[in-house]
């Protein structure tokens, strides 16, 4: 399985604090099945992203353990205005792996109006925006069928593989399992950040997920479009999703009318 969402860098965010419990989470991860990691540091106003100290921290933690794992780097990207402007100058700065897809993250109490037209400049300057854990955004978890413009216009889903089960709650677990069947999502990943509450763990998931929709279903969400993120490649057809109704376009504007207050 690949993990394309997993905060694994030490001392840069609220992920591991040390090189120890870094190696710790790697190690059981792989344990999970678990062969490909994505290292999706935050950037917000909180964690600044400083793509060197990333570098640093991600040699590290291959030199330690060696090929039990492939690592690779990315973001978890805020989706604030200052964030915005700098994607939009550095295309690749935020992406896994340099390549084209931005996981992309929204606040838990606000989500603009016209966020549409951020996701149309970030893919004018190609970059993919995954919109990661929409179950456990407590807006979107009371109308989740605002997703279906950006759905239209070509955004991809992530949810987190504990919210299949009750590590998110009873609503996150609802929402989550909802979009699965409505085929509105296409990533399944961890977003670990320890080895208590944020577990690097994708199996059980996986098992959920077989069970309840099939084999297919599962591979696709947990191995090859995560793959196909990692490397870089286009994503092969997907299903249908169900009930996000007609391509609609997108009206271009200014970025700043994003966040008018």
């Amino acid at each position: 399985m690949i993990d394309i969402h997993h905060h694994l860098l030490f001392a840069i965010d609220d992920g591991p604090k040390n090189i120890e419990a870094s190696i710790e989470q790697a190690r059981a991860a792989a344990a999970d099945g678990i062969t490909h990691i994505a290292c999706t540091p935050h950037a917000n106003h909180v964690f600044a992203f400083r793509p060197e100290i990333n570098r640093e921290r991600l040699a590290a933690i291959r030199e330690r353990i060696g090929d039990k794992l492939t690592l690779g780097l990315g973001c978890d990207f805020h989706l604030s205005y200052e964030n915005i402007e700098d994607a939009l100058h550095y295309p690749t700065k935020y992406t896994i792996n340099q390549g084209r897809y931005l996981l992309v993250e929204f606040a838990d109490y606000v989500i603009p109006t016209n966020i549409g037209i951020a996701f149309h400049e970030l893919m004018v300057k190609g970059m993919q925006p995954i919109i990661t854990h929409p179950e456990r955004n407590m807006l979107l978890q009371r109308d989740f069928e605002r997703m279906a413009v950006w759905l239209r216009t070509g955004c991809l889903v992530q949810v987190t593989a504990a919210s299949l089960g009750k590590g998110f709650g009873k609503r996150a677990h609802k929402v989550a399992w909802e979009l699965l069947e409505r085929n509105w999502v296409h990533f399944v990943a961890t977003d670990a950040h320890n080895l208590n509450a944020r577990r690097p763990c994708l199996s059980e998931a996986y098992e959920a997920i077989e069970k309840r929709l099939g084999r297919q279903t599962a591979e696709r969400l947990c191995v090859d479009n995560p793959r196909a993120v990692f490397e870089n490649r286009e994503l092969l057809p997907q299903p249908e999703p169900e009930g996000i109704g007609e391509d609609a376009s997108v009206k271009r504007g200014f970025l700043s009318r994003l966040f008018a207050r």
